[in-house]
């Protein structure tokens, strides 16, 4: 045992003392390198993490919660002057669950503090966008939490996906609410307006018919349609609604076209001019019931004949005082013979439609429309690649929607010229399109990859340095076997001296001169003696 690590330690001295410096500082530096790595992963893998449990809690509530985590016997921690408690981070759900049922807390989420507090090289985009929405939606909710009436609110935000293509033709952001109102509270009209407000302010690009708010009995608090009405009245109304109504036009032409020839290959310009122009206005009007004959409809009617002939008999009438002419047969006053007569007298009641309208012209009207479209063709270089049939089903397709959009009353009659008029469609290749990269950056953190190489290059050294002192110690062994062979084979020199006994004795006396020189003195003096 004792040789072998004499001849480990010799093997040690002898492989070190023939290293170089930089050799020498290479392994050191490895050794050093593998140390402080493991030093680091035993730290990292061994440390509690500890997390946000609750955020934003009152000093009362968070004394409560701290003497149950402290009955529990669970480690935690205050910070931020004791408005937020930190547990280890596998123990967050548990004790989030366990609190609830205790009716803990009543108050704290996440806050932009989780930022601050949180935020690493480690942390991705889509971990930093879902932090941000949550941080988002509770500040929202404390906003709204500050109106009367309100006990809770809870705030959903949903946010498309960025597109590389067109702008503007993906869905916008949308936001639900749902309300913990007192019993019996009513909203008045500011409080509702409000609401809205303080919600389409805190995110951006985002109008208030994207938003919805009800409260636990499903009651829809949404704006009156007093101000939907009057929203056409005011500038800011007008170019909001004239902004809607070309976007609206914009989707379903992109959403079309898009299918038709590929999203990225269309692009869509709608322009659109509005007649804000309000009309009420009542008419009485008066008009017969046949139109052909402009006649009325008879409600009443009377019909008198009388018929009278004889011989001898007088067919006179009375004429009246003043008037000697004026009888109602026409007959002579004062002939008298034979004759006869007949008298028809007929009334008719007729009636006509009386007819009242009280009307309200629309708030709005689209006067003028203009669709403005690019087309890429299928080879973007070669625009005659476009089929012209492809071209004039685009361009049907367009006239149909001006044809269908415009009010002819404001506009007046519409014909073929007109509507194409109003249609552009340009083919040509789109230099300013975006270039998606096949090979996106990857999400991994640069130290992780720094840390890789400088491991890999360590690991790679010791590898190195270990086969080349394998291999030195393979070489040394394999001469040291050859020189044991050498020594096996050497013949016997013809030169060297025969023993006798003499010589054998010459050679025990030299020994014991060398080994024992006591001895070997005594063994002369007694030489000495008898001579």
């Amino acid at each position: 045992m004792n040789e072998r690590l004499t001849r480990v330690k010799s093997d040690s001295t002898k492989f070190w003392s023939s290293r170089t410096r930089n050799q020498k500082g290479a392994i050191i530096g490895t050794l050093v390198a593998i140390i402080v790595f493991a030093g680091v992963v035993t730290y990292f893998s061994t440390r509690t993490t500890m997390a946000p449990l609750f955020t934003e809690l009152s000093t009362t509530e968070a004394g409560q919660i701290a003497d149950v985590l402290t009955a529990q016997g669970t480690t935690y921690e205050l910070t931020n002057g004791g408005t937020t408690i930190l547990v280890p981070e596998d123990q967050v759900d548990p004790l989030t669950v366990s609190l609830a049922a205790q009716g803990f807390p009543e108050t704290g989420a996440i806050s932009t503090t989780f930022f601050t507090e949180n935020a690493g090289f480690g942390m991705t985009d889509n971990e930093f966008n879902v932090i941000k929405q949550a941080a988002t939606e509770n500040s929202i909710a404390n906003l709204i939490k500050q109106i009367q009436g309100v006990k809770n609110a809870q705030v959903m935000i949903s946010v498309p996906e960025e597109s590389i293509f067109v702008p503007e033709t993906g869905d916008d952001s949308t936001v639900a609410i749902i309300l913990n109102t007192e019993p019996g509270h009513k909203f008045t009209e500011e409080q509702i307006k409000t609401m809205y407000n303080l919600v389409s302010k805190s995110i951006p690009n985002l109008s208030t018919e994207n938003i919805a708010i009800t409260n636990q009995y499903s009651e829809d608090f949404s704006l009156t349609a007093v101000e939907s009405a009057d929203a056409g009245t005011t500038v800011e109304g007008q170019m909001a609604i004239k902004k809607q109504v070309e976007r609206d036009i914009q989707k379903q032409v992109q959403q079309m076209l898009g299918t038709m020839m590929g999203q990225d290959k269309v692009v869509v310009s709608v322009t659109t001019d509005i007649d804000f122009k309000q009309e009420n206005r009542q008419e009485n009007l008066v008009e017969p019931v046949d139109d052909e004959n402009i006649e009325g409809i008879a409600i009443s009617a009377q019909r008198i004949t009388e018929t009278y002939s004889g011989t001898g008999a007088s067919a006179s009438g009375v004429p009246e005082a003043g008037n000697g002419t004026d009888n109602f047969t026409d007959y002579q006053a004062g002939m008298a013979g034979d004759g006869e007569y007949e008298r028809v007298e007929e009334t008719i009641n007729n009636d006509v439609n009386r007819i009242t309208r009280e009307i309200q012209e629309s708030p709005y009207k689209v006067r003028n429309l203009g669709i403005q479209v690019m087309v890429e063709p299928p080879t973007a270089d070669d625009p005659a690649s476009l089929d012209a049939g492809v071209r004039e089903d685009i361009e049907q397709i367009l006239a149909t929607i001006v044809r269908t959009s415009i009010n002819e009353d404001a506009a007046g009659e519409l014909t073929e010229e007109a509507i194409a008029e109003r249609i552009v469609v340009s083919v040509q290749p789109f230099n300013g399109k975006e270039v998606v990269d096949a090979n996106p950056d990857s999400v991994i953190p640069w130290w992780v990859w720094v840390i890789g190489g400088i491991l890999l290059v360590a690991i790679g050294l010791l590898v190195f340095f270990i086969l080349r002192a394998r291999r030195r110690k393979q070489e040394q062994e394999e001469l040291e076997i050859i020189e044991q062979q050498q020594e096996l084979i050497d013949i016997e020199d013809i030169s060297e001296e025969k023993e006798t006994e003499a010589t054998v004795r010459r050679k025990q006396l030299e020994k014991m001169a060398k080994e024992k020189p006591e001895d070997f003195a005594k063994l002369l003096r007694s030489w000495i003696a008898e001579d």
